[in-house]
């Protein structure tokens, strides 16, 4: 089930985070660190409607934010569609222990519905240069790899920018 997030389920969406974080770094990938995502940025989320929950038998596995707001990084980047009527996610993950079984599929068809039932002309995203089971997976999906942006906090590598126009 996917439903909006409320704050009371920022400690365990946190738990799935720093999960995914650990993963992550385990096979190399610093993508994730103790920075980011914070929990000051699910508040936000929240607070603007835009973080959404998977669930399984009544526990968080999984996170995505759906946002209409443009990061001023991503304004360099030469879009497919016109910017205005698009939609960005971020934040996504599902915890380790339940990955490969279809749930972050199960978040982008959310997503993609939510995009097209709200008439936006395009979906976009980044993901880590480094995490290449990230990019098979949004290319699969339809994504195109479009340039590059930086997340100094984060990593001193790029981050690929992608759209999917609906």
């Amino acid at each position: 089930m996917i439903r909006p997030a409320k704050l009371t389920d920022i400690p365990q969406i946190l738990t799935v985070t720093k999960a995914c974080a650990t993963a992550m770094i385990q096979q190399g990938i610093y993508q994730w660190n103790e920075n980011y995502p914070s929990k000051q940025a699910f508040e936000t989320d929240i607070e603007r409607g835009e973080l959404y929950i998977l669930q399984e038998d009544n526990q968080i596995i999984g996170s995505i934010v759906l946002s209409t707001l443009m990061d001023e990084e991503y304004v360099p980047i030469k879009w497919l569609t016109p910017t205005g009527k698009n939609i960005y996610i971020h934040r996504v993950a599902v915890h380790p222990d339940y990955q490969g079984k279809g749930y972050a599929q199960k978040m982008m068809a959310f997503a993609e519905n939510y995009a097209r039932e709200n008439r936006f002309e395009s979906i976009r995203l980044d993901t880590f240069s480094q995490n290449k089971r990230n990019q098979r997976f949004y290319e699969a999906r339809g994504f195109q790899r479009l340039g590059d942006i930086f997340f100094p906090k984060q990593s001193e590598y790029p981050f690929h920018c992608y759209e999917l126009v609906l």
